[in-house]
């Protein structure tokens, strides 16, 4: 079934389509949630309140991207947590798990890609929240710059700022490993 038809149907009341929804898009705003928090308990409540929020406000969706919808209320819910766990401590990035391609690669590759994963994740985590979430957006979600705007409730020009800015800081943190990169 093609996802519009399962938009409409979770739109019309149908759970099992909402469902269905929530099996697409769960692990793609749960790592959006974990690259904008930093920790995984908060990103699994950014989460698990995204979807909440989306059941219960599909019947307002108005067409257009489905996916530029959800990730605008995962984009909401995680400024919520952000502002929570600014009012409490949180768990040090280095916590954060890490994904990693499951080719088998040598005990040396994996050590090397370890360490190149925890210098992105540091490196993202350095960026000032609007800058992250247009980086992470667009260069790991892969969605257009029009998405973005949406998702972010920002214009296009302050995304594609965002987005180069981000990146600027991005190449600037990483040049101090220039050696763990091809």
């Amino acid at each position: 079934m093609e996802e519009d038809e399962i938009v409409k149907r979770a739109r019309e009341g149908d759970v099992d389509s909402f469902n269905r929804l929530v099996e697409i898009y769960q692990r793609r705003v749960y790592n959006l949630s974990l690259r904008m928090l930093g920790n995984a308990p908060a990103a699994e409540d950014a989460t698990q309140d995204a979807f909440l929020s989306a059941f219960r406000g599909i019947s307002r969706f108005r067409g257009g991207s489905f996916r530029a919808w959800l990730f605008r209320i995962a984009t909401n819910a995680c400024w919520d947590q952000l502002r929570a766990i600014s009012r409490r401590p949180t768990t040090p990035i280095d916590d954060m798990p890490m994904e990693l391609e499951s080719d088998q690669p040598s005990p040396e590759d994996f050590a090397v890609r370890r360490e190149i994963g925890e210098k992105i994740k540091k490196a993202l985590a350095a960026l000032p929240p609007d800058q992250r979430l247009a980086v992470i957006l667009r260069d790991i979600e892969g969605l257009d710059y029009q998405e973005i705007a949406r998702v972010t409730g920002s214009s296009l020009g302050t995304v594609k700022s965002r987005i180069n800015r981000g990146r600027g800081r991005l190449r600037h943190y990483l040049e101090r490993y220039r050696e763990l990169f091809p």
